[in-house]
């Protein structure tokens, strides 16, 4: 009888561990579709990441999206997610974007913060799209 203090003691440190795997996997497989969404260009996929309260607090605007529609991501080179507190991970991202009515090419850092969404399973980036207007010289 003693020892099942301990079995549950361990039963318990294993699901915290489960749990904490299936986040970080989630974590890998969110930023890595991220990434894609923004190599390929796609607004509205990049969009389906944004945190809700971000892009309601933050909608994009008309202009927001034709500005989008006039540059294309070049390169998208990522420094390893940090932990920024519970649930929390910040991300520096290294941006090539090129004008494509000028062709000019440009770099911009996004600092990106993400949140683990505990009830839906989801990340989401808390800090919203990458500003694209970083570096303009217009």
């Amino acid at each position: 009888m003693r020892l099942i203090p301990f079995i549950c003691a361990f039963v318990l440190a294993g699901c915290t561990s489960m749990n904490h795997q299936s986040e970080n996997r989630a974590l890998e497989l969110t930023l890595n579709a991220y990434a894609n969404a923004i190599r390929w260009g796609d607004t509205q996929q990049m969009l389906v990441f944004v945190d809700p309260d971000t892009l309601k607090a933050h909608p994009l605007s008309e202009l927001d999206l034709q500005r989008y529609k006039q540059i294309r991501f070049v390169s998208y080179i990522e420094q390893p997610p940090i932990p920024a507190g519970p649930h929390e991970v910040k991300q520096v991202v290294k941006i090539a974007v090129l004008n494509i009515n000028t062709q000019t090419e440009r770099e911009i850092i996004d600092h990106q913060l993400w949140r683990y969404d505990e009830t839906t399973k989801h990340w989401h980036i808390v800090s919203g799209l990458p500003d694209i207007t970083q570096g303009r010289n217009d």
